[in-house]
């Protein structure tokens, strides 16, 4: 057999390839590299008789004194278990780090360990994990162990997933479904789309920022992803029409204190429950009339919480999210989507290196 290896793969045959592959990954796609325009790249491959076997996509930040460091986010693309395939490409990968003066190369491949239950504590978790160990040690890669803190590592190793099946909504959770009875009880509503959603979304995505006080990204930023994926990226946003649920409170406020006013007072039991009920609708009147002092008292809708998604080959990444911190008792997160983007529920997770 017969290895070449380039650092110029076209697009087309970069991204099929890419695309087909067990371990496809956006963050190996070829556009990613337009995304991290702040880093030099290469989009390396390796050809085995004339047929692309694995590829890179190789991001490189330049340092002081002409040095450089390589890094492959959630790659390289190839079969690991090919010993001889892993070998040469990091040996080709080394000889050009050797000429750029690179001083370390750093890659995190998606490998699926193996998946457990959120309420359980998987003691095997990482068997079956020495193969590629071995392998990638033979490389002369260090591994920095199964550490715990997201600090530690530039990509999650923890994935919380949902599989779905036929009826999922029947066998979910009795809180679960609680929770998107409220959803559906404040009537939140979700919309999807692209650029015209842009400022809503970073307006929402500012708000966790400074509410979490953690950095991040800006409009700028969520423009060029869509604009480099424009099949694949999409904004979702839940919105609720805050000035109808305040009409059809006034309504149910009249109806209680009329009600409360024609109930005998020795009734007791049916007049403290119509108090409570009450007063909680006062409550939500005055929260409404807070929101109204924003946002103006119109009949429209307003965003309360979006996601914005990229799809790419069979994954479909959720990157960015916010939410308005005054709407978290509508439960925006728990309106099902159903066929649009995958809900999130914390109820299993995957290991990954």
């Amino acid at each position: 057999m017969s290895y070449l290896f380039f650092k110029d793969i076209n697009q087309e045959e970069f991204d099929e390839f890419v695309k087909n592959r067990e371990y496809c990954n956006l963050l190996q796609s070829y556009n990613w590299a337009k995304v991290k325009s702040n880093w030099d790249h290469m989009y390396t491959g390796v050809y085995r008789d004339n047929v692309l076997v694995a590829t890179g996509l190789v991001l490189i930040k330049r340092l002081p004194l002409s040095f450089c460091m390589y890094y492959l986010p959630r790659g390289p693309i190839m079969d690991y278990k090919d010993k001889e395939l892993v070998q040469y490409y990091f040996d080709q990968l080394k000889k050009l780090a050797q000429k750029d003066h690179c001083i370390f190369i750093k890659f995190d491949p998606a490998i699926h360990v193996n998946d457990y239950d959120s309420k359980s504590y998987n003691i095997n978790r990482y068997k079956d994990t020495e193969i590629y160990l071995d392998t990638f040690k033979s490389c002369k890669a260090i591994h920095h162990g199964y550490t715990m803190s997201i600090a530690d590592t530039v990509q999650p190793r923890f994935q919380s997933n949902v599989y779905s099946y036929e009826n999922i909504n029947e066998t979910l959770p009795k809180h679960t479904k609680r929770l998107i009875k409220d959803a559906d009880r404040r009537n939140v509503q979700i919309i999807h789309g692209q650029g015209e959603l842009l400022d809503e979304f970073s307006r929402l995505v500012e708000l966790t920022k400074s509410r979490k006080g953690v950095p991040l990204r800006d409009k700028g930023y969520f423009k060029t992803l869509l604009e480099n994926y424009p099949e694949g990226g999409v904004i979702f946003l839940a919105t609720c029409n805050v000035y109808k649920l305040n009409e059809d409170a006034k309504i149910k406020k009249g109806k209680l204190e009329k009600e409360i006013a024609q109930t005998c007072e020795n009734a007791k039991k049916k007049l403290h429950r119509l108090e409570d009920q009450l007063r909680s609708v006062d409550k939500d009147i005055k929260e409404f009339k807070e929101i109204f002092s924003e946002f103006g008292q119109e009949n429209k809708d307003i965003a309360i919480a979006g996601i914005l998604s990229v799809q790419y080959g069979n994954t479909c990444e959720m990157l960015y999210a916010g939410m308005d911190e005054r709407f978290k008792k509508f439960m925006p997160q728990f309106e099902p989507l159903i066929t649009k983007v995958t809900r999130f529920l914390g109820t299993g997770f995957y290991r990954n290196f």
